[in-house]
């Protein structure tokens, strides 16, 4: 795959990423509940590259230390990292901080390219919001 592109919401925080994502999935945890504001996160899992941003850790309900890197300047969370064994090495990137607009074509990977291949903690998942079927529905995170 080509390189793609992400950014904060003023465009004052890129990055680029190479290569396919190691995994695409929805997270209904509580923290990122929290961070996003919404219901669940889309997660692209991707190797962990050169980022300098901003961050702050809080303990996980699932026992591990979730850091969030975001832009200091517009507060968009650019990716997560976990201190579990299942993420080392991996930066968690937030789908929705790919570029490009619905419809328009981009280099790499776009929003309309992710295919969710699985749901983690789907225990925390909203009673009103159904499960996708044909993915991976992970209670917690292992």
């Amino acid at each position: 795959m080509a390189k793609s592109h992400g950014s904060c919401l003023f465009k004052e925080v890129t990055y680029t990423s190479t290569g396919d994502p190691v995994m695409q999935a929805l997270c209904h945890c509580l923290p990122c509940r929290k961070v996003s504001g919404g219901t669940h996160t889309t997660n692209l899992l991707v190797p962990l590259t050169a980022f300098s941003l901003k961050s702050y850790a809080l303990p996980h309900p699932g026992g591990m230390t979730l850091t969030i890197y975001f832009c200091e300047n517009c507060g968009t969370k650019i990716y997560k990292e976990g201190s579990a064994d299942a993420f080392k090495g991996i930066a968690i990137v937030q789908a929705s901080t790919l570029d490009g607009r619905i419809g328009e074509k981009v280099e790499g990977m776009g929003i309309e390219d992710v295919k969710i291949g699985g749901e983690l903690y789907v225990k925390d998942r909203v009673g009103w919001l159904q499960g996708r079927d044909g993915t991976g529905q992970m209670r917690e995170f292992v």
